[in-house]
Parts: structure tokens; sequence; C-alpha cells
């Protein structure tokens, strides 16, 4: 698989997540769950200090977070030149916000609050998963196209239901096949075990 072969990563990503209760559920809790990464995330130290006359706010760290977040923003304005640019704008506008979210939570209470929304949001995945698309998650298959794609695909899913986009013309066309062919092929080998 391609590292930019968008059309290959959202087909593996719709392959599980063709339940509409499942996307939704996924719509409403990836994008917190990367905010609250980050919240965490701030608490690591820092890899470098910008000179004391820079105009960046003292609360602004560059840490894990800040590159993680720089890695995601880069990655996905690569993937597609719209819908990934605007990603990158949320990626860092999270990293932004959850910086002085972090900050005045300190790390005594920020761990806690990091803590209850990781476990509410993952167990509200794993319900989806479970109860309504009757697959496995994707992290099991393949842990760091989850991780990484995941924020990027609900954003790109809202985009198509809302308006239709496409990052070129036949892009849908192409992925729903791709994602029809791997969802047969997924049940005929869950039927072969079966038997």
């Amino acid at each position: 698989m391609g590292l930019l072969d968008l059309e290959k990563h959202f087909a593996f990503y719709g392959a599980y997540h063709s339940n509409p209760v499942n996307v939704a559920i996924h719509i409403l809790f990836v994008w917190p769950i990367l905010f609250t990464a980050l919240i965490l995330l701030y608490f690591t130290p820092p890899l470098f200090s910008p000179p004391q006359t820079s105009l960046i706010h003292p609360v602004l760290v560059f840490n894990w977070g800040f590159f993680s977040t720089v890695f995601y923003a880069l990655f996905y304005a690569a993937l597609d030149p719209k819908a990934g640019s605007f990603a990158a704008f949320l990626t860092i506008f999270c990293w932004f916000t959850s910086s002085f979210v972090a900050n005045s939570l300190g790390f005594a209470l920020a761990w806690k609050v990091v803590l209850a929304a990781q476990l509410f949001c993952w167990t509200g995945q794993f319900i989806g998963h479970g109860v309504f698309e009757k697959r496995a998650p994707a992290l099991l298959d393949n842990l760091v196209q989850a991780f990484l794609m995941a924020p990027f695909f609900v954003l790109l899913e809202v985009f198509q239901s809302s308006f239709g986009y496409e990052p070129y013309p036949g892009f849908h066309t192409r992925v729903k096949a791709r994602i029809e062919a791997d969802i047969k092929q997924w049940q005929d080998s869950k039927q072969k075990k079966r038997s």
C-alpha cells in the first residue's frame, strides 16, 4: 500500500466502516480521541525551546504533541490538497487549544480527564464495531493506519456525505468497488472458518 495512496487507504478504512451507525459513532469520537491524546502529550518534555524574544505564547510547547501534530498535518495535506489541508488546520487547531486546556488543568487533573474521555470514546467505537458493524476494528489489522488515518477519514466521510466531495473525479466509485470487494472477501473467509 503506497504511503500517499488515498484510494487504497480510504478503501481499507471503508471496509471496516460501512454501517451508518458505526460511521456516525466514529465521526463523533475520533477527533475527541486525538484532542485528548494531545492534552496528554502536552506534558512530554520540550524537544527544543524557542528564543526568549519569540512571539510564541509560553503555553505552546515544542514537544511530542507538537511534532505529532506537524507530522499528521503534513501527511493529511499531502494526501489531498483540499480536504487534507482542512484536516491539517483542524489538527493544528486541536494542538493549539489542547495546549491551553492542558496548561489550565495541570497534569494532576488532565490525566483523569483524558482517561475518562479516552475510555468513553474508545468504548463507543468498540460498541460501534461489535454491535453495528459486526466486524473487528481496523486497528487490529493495521494499528498505524488506524491511528494515523482515522481523523482524516472521518472528515473526508463528512465532506463526501454532506457536499459530495471527491478528491478527484471517480474517487468514490473506485473506492466503493474496493470496499465491496474487501467486505465480500472478509465475509467469504468468515464463512469458510464456520464451515
